[in-house]
């Protein structure tokens, strides 16, 4: 009977993840002859095309280590390595690579990075621990009526902020300034309520960073929110824009939450405030998981280090760099919009306003044809869809692009603020003949 490859499994992905799948599948197949193995609920005819075997499991099923073991039968003896890959799988997944033997992150405290309520609450059992680190915790509760959001809505004059306790992609998150209808404010996320709602104090510090990295190997990006009622990721940005003392600050935080959430090996992305003086942080909340809106992708441009080959690589045994070098340029991920409350359907092809608004963006900015790039342009869903103005979520956008910009002199922010007026105005401006029918 002939042996099976070696293989390496991947345990689950979000949808939007599909081409880091494919990108990890190549890099495990050349540099070390893995085939690439995946568990994914539902899989679809393209996660069949893309892996060598595909396992139709749900991470979030209560026996899945079970069902998964079973499914793997003696060939799990093949696999070399495992990574997981969602937030829905982060401590089942972890759970499931203890039992086959392979390199993970601790899974008794995995669940702490994508339970919201649950990583608050290891932030109370270390109150005192933490209590010198310049952590704030802030105050919170377990919502399961209407009754425990009005209770705790007393207790701050300064405003909450509402959010189901495991959803990503910032779904369902409302901020509920003071003064303002707390029952309509429950309402938006009653239908969260049977799976998990948190409410959380609002944390009075302004800037928003995520301490991202893999093993020791750290970076900071700078996120750009919107303000108001949706607290929604417009951009990120790197390299972020720090002192020496910001930077310990952040770097501070996120090792506490990383020793908190159980990481040592594998990849992080936690999202920390931080306080105007800089000597203050507070947790957003931890993930264990590579960073969405491409912020690896980011760090490749502006490092030099493709961090899903270095994942392959830690999993693999090989030694990882402790420190990235000088950025070589800016990058930024950046949600695109709509000029208003619409339903919207995504152009037939690389649309014309994307162009145009680049090089108005360009043109205001006095930057030559080739300091400023466009790559990774996606429509975030190509059927019709209502789409607001004010976006809702993360999903509340046309589409998505990164830019790179290597002008030192000028500054990705305003770059930035500039790309997304000037994609509005460009859409406006749009003959309907480009439109999809």
């Amino acid at each position: 009977m002939r042996a099976m490859a070696p293989a390496l499994l991947i345990i689950d992905y979000n949808l939007s993840r599909v081409g880091d799948v494919a990108h990890l599948r190549e890099y495990a197949r050349r540099a070390y002859g893995l085939q690439t193995w995946l568990i994914r609920h539902h899989p679809s005819a393209h996660d069949l095309a893309m892996c060598d075997q595909v396992f139709d499991l749900d991470p979030l099923a209560l026996d899945f280590v079970e069902q998964a073991c079973q499914a793997l039968g003696q060939q799990a003896s093949c696999i070399r390595a495992g990574l997981v890959f969602s937030d829905n799988a982060v401590a089942s997944g972890a759970r499931l690579l203890e039992r086959l033997g392979l390199l993970v992150d601790d899974a008794a405290l995995a669940a702490g990075a994508f339970d919201k309520y649950q990583y608050r609450c290891s932030e109370t059992a270390r109150q005192a621990e933490l209590a010198g680190t310049g952590l704030m915790l802030p105050a919170y509760v377990a919502v399961r009526s209407i009754d425990d959001l009005l209770g705790f809505a007393q207790g701050q004059p300064q405003g909450f902020v509402v959010k189901p306790m495991c959803e990503g992609n910032n779904r369902g998150v409302v901020r509920v300034e003071p003064g303002t209808d707390v029952r309509s404010a429950f309402a938006e996320v009653a239908h969260f309520v049977p799976q998990g709602v948190i409410a959380e104090q609002v944390i009075p510090y302004a800037r928003e960073y995520s301490w991202d990295g893999l093993g020791e190997l750290a970076f900071i990006t700078e996120k750009v929110s919107a303000s108001g009622r949706y607290p929604v990721e417009v951009a990120q940005i790197l390299p972020a824009r720090l002192n020496a003392l910001e930077r310990e600050t952040l770097s501070r935080a996120g090792g506490q939450i990383n020793r908190l959430i159980g990481q040592r090996h594998g990849p992080f992305h936690n999202e920390i405030k931080l306080s105007d003086d800089g000597t203050r942080a507070a947790a957003v909340e931890p993930n264990r998981r590579p960073a969405g809106m491409k912020i690896w992708t980011l760090a490749r441009w502006v490092y030099g280090v493709d961090l899903y080959r270095a994942w392959v690589d830690s999993l693999m045994g090989q030694a990882l760099p402790t420190t990235l070098g000088t950025p070589r340029c800016a990058a930024a991920t950046v949600m695109l919009g709509v000029p208003e409350d619409q339903v919207f359907t995504a152009f037939a092809q690389e649309p014309q306003v994307l162009l145009a608004a680049l090089l108005a963006t360009a043109s205001c900015h006095h930057l030559a044809p080739d300091e400023l790039e466009a790559h990774h342009f996606t429509w975030l869903d190509p059927k019709p869809r209502l789409i607001h103005r004010i976006a809702r979520d993360n999903n509340d956008f046309a589409a998505q692009v990164c830019i790179v910009l290597r002008n030192p002199a000028a500054d990705i922010h305003a770059v930035v603020n500039t790309l997304r007026g000037q994609w509005l105005t460009a859409l406006q401006a749009a003959p309907k003949s480009l439109k999809a029918s």
